[in-house]
């Protein structure tokens, strides 16, 4: 029963950030006068569809992903079916294929910042100072000389604004090599710290421990609410800008990272840890994938803006057939990936 629970969870949690996603660039594509052929839900075969004034909407059996077909995006179905040029995607100015291609990602971020300030105001809003609150006895932080009470200001050379860059920067920094951890003692004078993690075995799995706690303080109302949005989101951007920074750096590898397999094992966890952690975890989602579809990469919504920055410089439109095969050949390159990610999600879970 629980491994069903956490399918539909799964199901719903992909869903509803798929159906943001899409629903902004359909949106967009209707207020401009795109003519929209398909707006679907899932990949694979149809399960459900109706078929509107124009538009089909569907609902497929894969419940991963979901697209907005729209008239311009393959030239010869456009001709096929007589839709009139200016319908069509190419037609429009740059600013309208703009909005189109950035509103997928735009209305993921408008759904994450309402769902923390949701958090925010029904489960009140953490203060998410980077104040060390509790140290391990006999831990790497407590053996360096790290007390509770220390705020902390930078580690290995990086600003330290929230309890959230302090579980980035650690994250990212070399295990094996000791972390430089400048702190602000209570009496004003400021520190660095050499500390070396203690390697540990958990469940079978190498994790380096710190040995530092971080306690916050939730304070409930309107204004501590707003406060921990603007905080939080700020600290999801800031995360997923310096893992892709260090990813095509090499700092992380592609084998870390985490695709549906991945997620649904989160899925499972956050589901017993109550309705808030599930929120904020379709929260985090919904900035990561609209992060991620702004990258300027063919067949993502970024590589689509690429196309539309590099007309204006030019002064005149990609022809369209090349740029239909660029990003065709990106969304064979971004399929070989995620199968890669997906394997690799499998092997973690033996």
């Amino acid at each position: 029963m629980g491994f069903l629970i956490d399918l539909i969870l799964f199901i719903l949690i992909l869903g509803s950030i798929v159906f943001v996603h899409e629903f902004g660039h359909f949106m967009m594509a209707k207020l401009t006068g795109v003519y929209v052929y398909e707006f679907a839900i899932g990949m694979g075969p149809k399960l459900w569809s109706k078929k509107g004034k124009e538009t089909e909407y569907t609902l497929r059996a894969i419940p991963i992903g979901g697209f907005c077909m729209m008239a311009g995006e393959d030239l010869e179905d456009d001709d096929l079916k007589k839709v009139p040029k200016n319908k069509r995607l190419q037609s429009k100015k740059p600013w309208q294929r703009f909005l189109i291609m950035f509103f997928g990602a735009g209305n993921n971020f408008i759904f994450a910042v309402l769902l923390l300030f949701l958090i925010g105001l029904i489960w009140g809003g953490s203060s998410m100072e980077p104040v060390v609150t509790s140290v391990l006895k006999n831990s790497a932080a407590a053996n360096s000389g790290i007390e509770a009470g220390d705020r902390i200001l930078e580690i290995n050379g990086h600003s330290i604004f929230t309890t959230d860059d302090i579980s980035l920067y650690l994250a990212v920094a070399d295990p094996e090599e000791a972390s430089d951890i400048k702190v602000e003692k209570e009496n004003d004078s400021v520190k660095t710290y050499s500390v070396q993690p203690k390697k540990k075995k958990v469940d079978g799995q190498t994790t380096y421990q710190y040995g530092i706690g971080m306690q916050q303080e939730v304070e409930h109302g309107l204004l501590p609410a707003l406060q921990f949005t603007y905080k939080k989101t700020v600290s999801i951007f800031k995360q997923m800008a310096v893992t892709v920074g260090y990813l095509f750096t090499g700092g992380i590898s592609i084998s870390q990272l985490s695709g549906p397999v991945g997620i649904f094992s989160i899925v499972g966890d956050q589901s017993s840890a109550g309705i808030m952690n599930i929120i904020y975890l379709i929260a985090f989602l919904s900035i990561n994938v609209g992060f991620i579809n702004l990258l300027p990469i063919p067949a993502f919504d970024g590589g689509h803006i690429l196309f539309i920055i590099i007309e204006k410089i030019k002064g005149s439109p990609v022809n369209p057939e090349t740029e239909n095969k660029i990003h065709t050949i990106g969304l064979f390159l971004l399929m070989l990936l995620m199968v890669l990610i997906t394997f690799n999600d499998i092997l973690r879970l033996f």
